[in-house]
């Protein structure tokens, strides 16, 4: 078995030996042949020459056409972006004019004579298009000289306890601006249903000489019914201290006088005046320590919430009417 092994492996070597004599030989005779007979080494080697070009000029076009590809490629996104930037542009342009369309304030516009819009383009007066805006729900005007708060059920001569006309001239010993939330509110209410020409310095004065002034605390509670009383105002307690009971109150014509505790009133013990029903059920107040906040409408809900935990003399919540007729 190992002689054959020899054997085998000594006959590749003579075959090897062979062909690489025969390549030997034919290389030195091309060298030969390319210095005695170019014309014949040229004839040789010209296929080998030909496919050599052939390979390298393939190489060559597709290279050149891989480069065209990219640079078309690289042209087509530039544009594809320069497109999309300017739709995009165009798109952010209409969206913001859109935005402004709907959000610019409307007007309403009413004809007066009730047949619609009007055929002709320049209508005559008579029936021209009249603009007309949503009145407030309340406001504050001057009619002599005082403040009125309009839209409640009563339109109230509105007096603000801190008013430098009035703020330090003495409740009792203390000033009127930081005490005097009971004389002030009392002498809106008399104000507005009564005949009666007062304010709150006024009322103050009565109220110290009546024995409704608490030294360093205000006024007693007894001052709704007693100031109501003096001045021909019926007043009687709201027992049944709801919403809904309120919002009928008031829409009967009548004011409601609260006694409020810590909350968005005050901080401490405060009367304020609540004047009205609007047609979505929030009330308006008059707060003789804020007109911001009698300008405001509000849940009665929270009014009812904040108000004080006294139960004497009526307190926290008083119905007043004006002595029936």
């Amino acid at each position: 078995m190992k002689k054959r092994d020899r054997s085998n492996h000594r006959g590749r070597n003579i075959v090897l030996s062979i062909l690489l004599a025969v390549l030997c030989i034919g290389a030195a005779e091309l060298a030969a042949c390319s210095h005695f007979e170019p014309e014949t080494y040229d004839r040789i080697v010209a296929p080998a020459r030909y496919a050599a070009t052939v390979v390298t000029d393939a190489c060559r076009a597709g290279l050149d056409a891989c480069r065209a590809g990219l640079e078309a490629v690289g042209r087509f996104c530039h544009a594809t972006a320069v497109r999309a930037a300017e739709l995009a542009g165009q798109a952010a342009r209409q969206v913001a004019a859109l935005w402004e369309e709907l959000t610019a304030p409307k007007e309403v516009v009413l004809e007066v004579d009730g047949s619609g819009p009007p055929e002709t383009p320049e209508p005559s007066p008579s029936t021209a298009p009249v603009v007309v805006t949503e009145p407030p729900l309340t406001e504050v005007v001057e009619e002599g000289g005082k403040q009125i708060l309009t839209g409640g059920s009563v339109n109230i001569t509105y007096f603000c306890q801190s008013d430098e006309q009035w703020a330090e001239q003495p409740y009792g010993t203390d000033p009127i601006g930081p005490y005097g939330c009971g004389p002030t509110a009392m002498a809106m209410a008399v104000a507005s249903m009564t005949d009666t020409d007062t304010d709150p310095a006024v009322m103050a004065a009565w109220a110290v000489e009546h024995g409704y002034w608490a030294r360093r605390s205000g006024s007693y509670h007894s001052i709704v019914r007693g100031t109501a009383r003096a001045f021909g105002l019926e007043v009687e307690a709201l027992p049944s201290r709801t919403a809904d009971e309120v919002r009928r109150v008031l829409r009967e014509g009548k004011l409601l006088v609260a006694l409020v505790g810590p909350g968005h009133f005050t901080d401490g013990g405060h009367f304020i005046l609540l004047r009205g029903v609007t047609l979505s059920g929030d009330v308006l107040v008059a707060d003789p320590n804020s007109l911001e906040r009698s300008l405001e409408l509000w849940d009665p809900q929270i009014v009812l919430d904040e108000l004080s935990s006294a139960r004497d003399n009526g307190a926290p919540l008083w119905v007043l009417s004006a002595p029936a007729t």
